[in-house]
């Protein structure tokens, strides 16, 4: 069994910063492609940074310049590193991962990811 598991999160000022990790535990430890979406109330969850194992990533363009997504050399972990926090980046972020797609891009849907961590919660308060 699979396990994404996320940590970090929380609370923090505008204009500050937080960082979220996501680990996979059990018998694939290895994904094409790692990354982060989040969601609010009412909405659909919506890509953040996503990143595969060919180099290629993927933004929003609400986050860019902001947040960098990064892997880890073992390639089972992801990080989200949120800098200059607005108040509508708040929302649960959660990491997501894929074994066999290396695809990155704005249309792939959310529902083509294999594993999903267990969600956090990020506020940002002005």
């Amino acid at each position: 069994q699979v396990r994404l598991v996320q940590s970090g999160g929380g609370e923090v000022q505008a204009g500050g910063s937080l960082r979220l990790s996501c680990a996979a535990s059990g018998d694939i430890l290895s994904f094409n492609v790692m990354g982060w979406y989040r969601q609010t109330p009412g909405k659909q969850r919506e890509l953040v940074a996503t990143k595969n194992t060919r180099g290629g990533t993927n933004y929003q363009d609400s986050v860019k310049g902001r947040f960098t997504v990064a892997r880890n050399g073992d390639e089972n972990k992801v990080y989200l590193q949120m800098n200059s926090l607005k108040r509508e980046d708040t929302a649960d972020y959660y990491c997501a991962a894929d074994r066999f797609s290396y695809r990155v891009d704005n249309l792939r849907s959310a529902d083509e990811y294999d594993y999903w961590g267990q969600g956090t919660q990020v506020t940002v308060s002005s």
